[in-house]
């Protein structure tokens, strides 16, 4: 999962979990997501790197 590419599909905020699309096993599945940098906010349709995984369905991601 580290180091795979998405996009915010649900508003990520400081102290907020929020929702990603990535491109994994040939299609896009959906996570919970956390903003690397606790007081980012990223917006849905910003693209976003995965840096963290904690499964089964969690993530903690990175603005591109």
């Amino acid at each position: 999962m580290v180091g795979k590419i998405g996009r915010v599909t649900g508003t990520i905020g400081p102290g907020q979990i929020g929702e990603v699309m990535v491109s994994i096993r040939g299609g896009s599945e959906a996570f919970h997501a956390y903003a690397s940098d606790a007081d980012e906010t990223m917006t849905t349709g910003s693209r976003i790197v995965v840096v963290e995984y904690f499964p089964p369905r969690t993530v903690v991601v990175a603005r591109m």
